[in-house]
């Protein structure tokens, strides 16, 4: 009889698990096929990205070094970085101090160690996040070489990949040469050798043991462990190495006893990373070599002797009067009238804050800002000699007031802009209207914002130093605007000329300012240009000017806003600024001026003097002038002078160029005792956003 399959219990096909019914060998060779291709793609990228027959490393990133007008390095920007060390000639304890701490199976593995890769997944885990890494030597010189920093699977995929790859090519010596030579260590240093110099002084083949152990101690986090930084810390981890190392043998548990944490040497004469004028300069040099790369020099309109002139002033002045008046920050810039900067002092001390308050700060500068002012009403035709009222006002409501609420009979636009009349200023300002005057401001550069409202006269609206000294070099040049700039780029200009005649009546204006009204105490021997400002309660006092080829700014304040004690734009900043620009070795022949102004300059100077020595005839003269000749001074008579009494000294003959530095030396004096005596020299108005009061001087 025929059995029918397909009855009963069934045959063995039926009774099969449905998983051994499957295509075992085809999905075996489709795994195989996708293995080898997954690895043959593996080895093509890697062979991409660090191919075998070049360096195995990329290009290096560009250093800058950062050089004055004279040649003189003055810093290095994007990394400190010297020769590649070879770590087969390294000491083992150099070695060995890397080794323990980030690697200790570096000689025994293929790259990635996976009992390190288990050892830190476990221990994470337990910790509930990220507290300890798994990545060889290898893997991190081919993060840091070729990779980004970015905490994502896919680069850690390709970091494998890498060191699987670097492995299998290089020896181990190779890659450590190639790690030590590449790894950050704090402060923008890279590699061993640039990092031995700068926090030792020395050669990484001198380095001692504790000195070893504090460098490989660094690599886990660089800025925060760096000695410089947190030294204390820096110590600790640099025992922890050495535990290690007495781990793995490479010191005995005797020497490690006898092992003291190691402190900090670094030479005297090492390029500082960066300065205030260095973080200004530093993306204008990026951009103008975007594909540079290794060591690049790049040439910046830095004076150094102006730089030490312009740190001495600021520092002495505000050394010795600023706890009085709790005047504790300063700026200064001072550049040529076509914008090269030759100085800039963001501040006290870099290394206590390197916010450049040159550049970064937005202070309102007070009168300082009547420049747009006056320069508008005489680009509309008024004169010098035109009229405004200096009567009381109201505005919207508002009303600005002269100091102690002086007014009188009009003034002249020059001795308003002398002696800083606020409803004088005010008055001009609406008669030939507010966005007249902030677009003047426009054009000489000012590009911070300009609120439009009837205080924006008095300099209400936030600028920065650097900005409004530029604005002042429009005026200096006859051509605007300036653009600043600190690379050494050839000479460039504003592109539209300032009118001649308007700009002799606008140096008219400022000279008298400086030398007969607010800001007499910056007066220097030759002619002087320049304004005040102050602001309410004087908490920013600001005197920006020029003379012989050099325009300066001079900002005096607090960096949390805070009131200082009477400083004006008059006193401080207006010292700041003589004295700096007494040591720049100016020559007046460097400013063009039209004749017709520099002989009424000698003019007024004329008759200035003569009022001078009229009121030093009436307080008892400068003493008898000796007529006769010269006496001859004996050796003898040299030797013993220093030990006789003044006043029985006998008088000799002056060179006219000392009598006429003794006269000048009068007059600042005599400026000095008189700035407090007239009312005019001080000016207060109203903030646009405070019902308080501004003061200026």
């Amino acid at each position: 009889m025929a059995i029918d399959p397909g009855a009963g219990g069934g045959g063995p096909l039926e009774r099969r698990a449905p998983w051994r019914r499957l295509p075992w060998r085809r999905i075996g060779a489709y795994a195989a096929l996708t293995a080898f291709a997954l690895v043959i793609s593996a080895a093509l990228w890697a062979t991409w990205m660090a191919p075998p027959w070049g360096a195995m490393q990329p290009p290096e990133r560009a250093t800058y070094t950062f050089l004055s007008t004279t040649g003189t390095p003055i810093a290095r920007r994007g990394g400190m970085r010297d020769e590649a060390v070879d770590a087969g000639k390294l000491p083992l304890q150099v070695r060995g101090a890397f080794i323990a701490i980030e690697d200790r199976r570096f000689r025994s593995h293929f790259g990635v160690d996976p009992r390190g890769l288990i050892r830190a997944f476990w221990h994470n885990l337990r910790a509930g996040g990220v507290v300890e890494g798994g990545s060889t030597i290898t893997q991190q010189l081919a993060k840091t070489a070729f990779l980004s920093s970015d905490r994502k699977i896919g680069r850690k995929v390709q970091e494998v990949i890498l060191a699987v790859w670097l492995d299998a090519w290089l020896s181990k010596d190779e890659i450590l040469s190639r790690y030590l030579s590449s790894i950050y260590f704090g402060d923008g240093v890279y590699g061993l050798r640039a990092a031995t110099r700068h926090y030792f002084g020395k050669e990484p083949e001198a380095l001692t043991v504790a000195e070893a152990a504090m460098l490989a101690g660094m690599v886990k986090a660089p800025s925060r462990l760096s000695p410089t930084n947190d030294l204390p810390a820096a110590q600790a981890r640099s025992m922890l190495v050495l535990r290690a190392m007495a781990e793995e043998e490479m010191i005995s548990p005797a020497a490690l006893a006898q092992i003291r944490p190691a402190t900090i040497h670094p030479p005297a004469n090492e390029l500082p990373g960066g300065t205030y004028f260095v973080d200004w300069v530093a993306p204008q040099a990026e951009q103008a070599t975007p594909d540079a790369h290794g060591q690049v020099a790049v040439r910046t309109t830095l004076d150094p002797a102006l730089q030490r002139a312009a740190i001495k002033a600021l520092t002495v002045i505000l050394a010795r009067e600023g706890p009085r008046l709790h005047a504790t920050q300063a700026a200064l810039v001072a550049m040529r009238p076509d914008g090269r900067v030759v100085a800039m002092v963001g501040g006290r001390s870099y290394a206590g804050s390197p916010y450049n308050r040159v550049t970064q700060a937005s202070r309102q500068p007070g009168s300082a800002f009547k420049l747009a002012v006056y320069l508008a009403a005489l680009e509309h035709g008024s004169t010098p000699e035109t009229p405004v009222e200096n009567s009381p006002l109201t505005i919207d409501g508002w009303s600005p007031h002269n100091y102690g609420n002086q007014y009188g009979p009009p003034l002249t636009l020059r001795d308003a802009f002398a002696h800083s009349s606020n409803v004088a200023a005010v008055r001009v300002a609406e008669r030939v209207g507010r966005t007249t005057v902030a677009d003047t401001a426009r054009a000489l550069g000012i590009s911070s914002r300009i609120v439009a409202g009837p205080s924006m006269a008095l300099g209400t609206s936030g600028t920065n130093l650097l900005e409004l000294t530029a604005a002042y070099a429009g005026i200096a040049s006859g051509h605007y605007p300036v653009k600043p700039r600190g690379l050494d780029a050839g000479v460039q200009g504003g592109t539209a000329d300032l009118d001649p005649n308007t700009r002799e009546a606008m140096l008219d204006l400022l000279w008298t300012a400086t030398n007969i009204g607010t800001g007499r105490a910056a007066a220097l021997p030759i002619p002087t240009f320049g304004k005040t400002g102050t602001t309410q309660n004087h908490r920013d006092a600001v005197f920006v000017g020029f003379a012989g080829g050099l325009v300066t700014g001079v900002w005096v304040g607090n960096d949390d806003n805070s009131p200082m004690r009477g400083v004006t734009g008059g006193s401080l900043p207006a010292r700041i600024w003589h004295d700096f620009m007494s040591q720049a070795n100016l020559n007046a022949d460097d400013l063009a001026l039209p004749p017709t102004l520099l002989a009424a300059i000698a003019e007024r100077q004329a008759a200035m003097r003569a009022a001078a020595e009229a009121r030093a005839a009436e307080e008892g003269g400068f003493g008898d002038e000796d007529d006769g000749p010269p006496e001859p001074v004996s050796a003898l008579q040299r030797f013993f002078e220093p030990f006789i009494p003044k006043f029985l000294r006998p008088r000799r003959e002056e060179d006219p160029s000392r009598e006429e530095q003794r006269w000048q030396q009068r007059e600042y004096e005599r400026r000095m005792r008189d700035r407090d005596r007239d009312p005019r020299d001080y000016q207060r108005y109203p903030d646009e956003r405070d019902d308080g009061y501004y003061e200026d001087r």
